[in-house]
């Protein structure tokens, strides 16, 4: 049986992580927070958003930009504005 955490982003028992994803408080925090399915959402969003805004990830105003999304992300608050974007129809 897979691990089931209560994931703060979508506010309901989900399978978990296997393991933290990077090592530090942050990873411990989504492990025990953060659904499987949460984790591959903000995979995907992180990836967009380093996409379309060109971030360089050897930049460490990139790298913040990316560590306070991931905040907002999990938080479900508003997230940066992607210009040009328009989301795919439910």
């Amino acid at each position: 049986m897979s691990r089931q955490v209560f994931c703060r982003k979508h506010q309901q028992q989900l399978e978990g992580l296997e393991r933290p994803p990077f090592p530090g408080p942050k990873g411990l925090d989504i492990y025990e927070n953060i659904s499987k399915q949460a984790w591959q959402e903000w995979l995907a969003h992180q990836t967009m958003l380093i996409n379309e805004k060109r971030l360089n990830m050897m930049d460490p105003a990139s790298r913040q930009l990316i560590q306070e999304e991931m905040g907002r992300f999990f938080s479900g608050e508003d997230l940066t504005k992607i210009e040009g974007y328009v989301p795919p129809e439910s």
